[in-house]
């Protein structure tokens, strides 16, 4: 299969539909139109955007894996967009489910004591939809936010929704895999004004603290997602670098507890967890003007700049 991926471009106002390969990104309607491809079809699927895609992903993976083999296969016949194209986040998941503590080292880090496999469950928390922005855009410094810090995270995009999913069939309800950036204000996690100790929400949630992207990569294009490199740079220095095959709990071990819960939908998001090596591992944290890049393997990385506080 042709690598491809499926993300978002903004062009006067508008946000459009883009269709990536190796050669380059190409508008998804242009393509679609010149290619003679369903064009009917994607007309109605473009209309209703990444995430109503994400619902007919059964009818529009195939279809969009056609388009990526046709554009490859006729070389200079279809040209990409120009090389200062920007793209936005890929979608705005409704739901944003997060995993802690996956990664043994980053438990050890953080001074969490893990229970044994054997003894656990995966432990999932949420992060708000408005925390979400694209590639180039900044993270915002909360202005009483002291210790803001970086996780990168490999993200599922649920295609076929369901409860109860068996880890054996976990899998097979991806649509796609993106990199997420789990931005953490690691002081605002923290209460001492309640019996309750810990408030991710609060520490978790911000507006920007979510930078996922660049695009969504079809599961089949990316394979086994417990064999992919993650890693982190902050300011082009290497914080974070581990394989997601180092997970506790695998992405199918994490969709079948999930399921166990809740009815996973289309489009809901998992963020699967974080290797060692974020700043509170070393007391070293985010400032304005640092520069920060999330990257996974086989899937792509996302860039953003850090700016100062605003009032919250």
């Amino acid at each position: 299969m042709v690598w491809h991926a499926l993300g978002q471009r903004v062009i006067r106002d508008e946000v459009r539909p883009v269709l990536v390969t190796e050669q380059g990104v190409y508008d998804l309607e242009l393509i679609a139109r010149l290619a003679g491809k369903n064009a009917a079809l994607w007309e109605k699927w473009i209309a209703g955007g990444v995430g109503a895609m994400l619902d007919r992903w059964t009818d529009v993976e195939p279809a969009l894996a056609g388009l990526a083999a046709n554009v490859v296969e006729a070389g200079p016949k279809y040209e990409p967009l120009g090389t200062g194209t920007k793209l936005c986040a890929p979608y705005r998941p409704v739901r944003i489910f997060a995993t802690a503590s996956n990664y043994v080292e980053h438990a050890q880090e953080m001074g969490t004591v893990l229970a044994s496999k054997a003894e656990s469950q995966p432990y999932v928390f949420m992060k708000a939809d408005s925390s979400i922005i694209g590639p180039d855009e900044a993270i915002i410094l909360p202005q009483r936010a002291e210790k803001v810090d970086w996780e990168v995270e490999l993200a599922a995009v649920i295609g076929i929704g369901g409860r109860d999913i068996p880890v054996e069939k976990a899998l097979d309800h991806v649509a796609a895999y993106t990199v997420i950036n789990d931005i953490t204000s690691r002081d605002l996690t923290r209460r001492s004004d309640f019996p309750f100790k810990f408030d991710w929400f609060r520490g978790k949630s911000f507006d920007t603290f979510a930078p996922l992207g660049p695009w969504l990569v079809p599961a089949d294009c990316v394979g086994d997602p417990q064999n992919l490199r993650l890693t982190l740079d902050v300011n082009g220095t290497r914080k974070q670098d581990d394989s997601t095959g180092s997970m506790i709990f695998s992405v199918a071990e994490q969709i079948s507890y999930l399921s166990s819960i809740l009815t996973l939908r289309p489009g809901d998001l998992i963020a699967t967890g974080t290797p060692d090596g974020v700043g509170m591992g070393t007391g070293e944290f985010l400032n304005c003007g640092d520069v920060v890049t999330a990257a996974v393997e086989k899937v792509g990385a996302i860039t953003n700049p850090i700016r100062g506080s605003q009032i919250t």
